[in-house]
């Protein structure tokens, strides 16, 4: 097993798209990236700690590797706006690869300086890469949010189109349902 970490707006949405790849274990929500220790989601909100909101990810890679990760990744959010996903708003909603070793590290950073130079997107691609230092577990609410509140309003008009957008660009590499 390895393990990847991205911040690519709310948790939420980031979660639920990972949990649905062949070959991911285990995702859980989380933050990183901050200088406040065990800091609560209210904290993390008001964007003082520097902590981001990300998924870990427990992944499989003779089955997906990191490299199909980070297109699943660029592809799901805008990796070119600064502290911003939609209508979330602030620096814990920034786009973000925290890599786990050297590899994913080079991998990050080539695959962000490709898409620079193809111009893939109309703006410069601005996701940040640093070093995972301490991950800290969201609270337990926040776990499986979209499998456990796909009612709730902000799941269906935020996290279900996304999921459905998802499942279409990349059908091939979804798990497989019994």
């Amino acid at each position: 097993m390895d393990t990847a970490t991205f911040g690519a707006g709310c948790f939420w949405c980031v979660e639920a798209i990972f949990q649905n790849l062949e070959g991911v274990e285990k995702v859980s929500s989380g933050y990183t990236g901050g200088h406040v220790p065990n800091p609560s989601y209210e904290e993390v909100c008001t964007g003082v700690t520097g902590h981001a909101e990300v998924a870990r990810i427990l992944f499989n890679p003779e089955v997906i590797s990191f490299e199909e990760l980070l297109e699943v990744f660029w592809q799901t959010h805008d990796p070119t706006t600064l502290n911003r996903q939609g209508a979330d708003v602030g620096t814990q909603y920034r786009s973000a690869i925290f890599y786990h070793n050297e590899e994913q590290k080079r991998l990050a950073e080539e695959y962000k300086r490709k898409l620079n130079e193809s111009g893939a997107f109309n703006n410069p691609v601005i996701t940040e890469i640093s070093p995972l230092t301490v991950f800290y577990e969201a609270e337990n609410y926040h776990q499986d949010y979209y499998r456990n509140n796909g009612d709730q309003p902000y799941c269906r008009l935020v996290i279900k189109p996304k999921m459905e957008k998802f499942e279409k660009v990349f059908k091939d590499k979804l798990k497989k349902q019994p």
